[in-house]
């Protein structure tokens, strides 16, 4: 549960880093391209206009740009530590995958809404933890989904409320002793 809620808040923290240096570069730009008033009787001259619009927008563009280069370069090696930690194997067994829809009793396990267990026919074994971002692929990461559920998660790292909300209801179908977890990820080779 703890790996899985740094890995999701660091990518929450990138996103909204990234958004709000855009942001910053945007506004930087506009205010770059604004005119300035200035109090002097001399008339600038087309190069000189030019030549102060210029410093003013690279003096606007580097820091943000700086920023946005540092942040997509975090972002490129979280994504190559995830490649280097896919499972090899992309598909659940035939064991595992009747094991899991024997848990779930033929029924999809995601959420549909307002913390309810969506009420579909399970026909997919979903990777609960996304195998192309290094979750592995056993009976642990094991949720059966029905397709539109399955479709809707996409890719996507589930959220750790999410997790602990299908732990919690998986009490109510799971056998007593029975592990309720959910989530595993390949460790780096």
């Amino acid at each position: 549960m703890l790996d899985l809620k740094r890995i999701y808040w660091t990518r929450v923290g990138l996103r909204l880093a990234f958004a709000a240096t855009m942001m910053w570069l945007a506004v930087s730009l506009a205010l770059a391209f604004m005119p300035k008033t200035s109090a002097g009787t001399k008339t600038p001259t087309v190069s000189e206009v030019f030549r102060g619009m210029v410093d003013g927008i690279v003096a606007a563009v580097i820091l943000p740009g700086l920023l946005a280069i540092v942040l997509t370069v975090i972002a490129g090696v979280i994504t190559a530590r995830d490649v280097r930690r896919r499972d090899p194997a992309r598909r659940f067994t035939r064991q595992q995958r009747r094991e899991g829809m024997a848990r779930a009793g033929g029924q999809c396990e995601m959420e549909a809404g307002h913390g309810r267990r969506c009420s579909r026919p399970a026909e997919h074994g979903d990777h609960f933890y996304p195998w192309s971002k290094g979750g592995s692929s056993s009976l642990q990461n094991f949720v059966a989904a029905c397709a539109r559920c399955n479709r809707a998660k996409g890719a996507r790292v589930p959220s750790p409320r999410q997790q602990e909300r299908l732990e919690r209801r998986r009490l109510g179908y799971v056998a007593p002793g029975a592990a309720l977890n959910v989530g595993e990820r390949q460790p780096l080779p």
